[in-house]
């Protein structure tokens, strides 16, 4: 399944950031962030419990860039 939701992120280099740490999010299949549309989309894994998912996405994006948001 995936799901697009609205970001806020400052610099492409920071969307590059929250693209990897999402990607490496256990839970998520794949994950790509577009700087210019400000919207990050997530393929989860089959069964996967999306919300408990995404709270773990925002967490790892928010140490590996600071400042970044995600809005569910």
């Amino acid at each position: 399944m995936k799901k697009t939701y609205e970001i806020e992120v400052d610099c492409a280099n920071c969307a590059n950031k929250m693209e990897m740490a999402a990607k490496k999010t256990p839970g998520v299949v794949n994950a790509v962030v577009n700087f210019m549309a400000q919207k990050m989309i997530v393929e989860f894994e089959e069964g996967a419990q999306i919300a408990s998912v995404m709270q773990q996405v925002i967490k790892n994006c928010k140490k590996a860039t600071g400042d970044g948001e995600i809005f569910i």
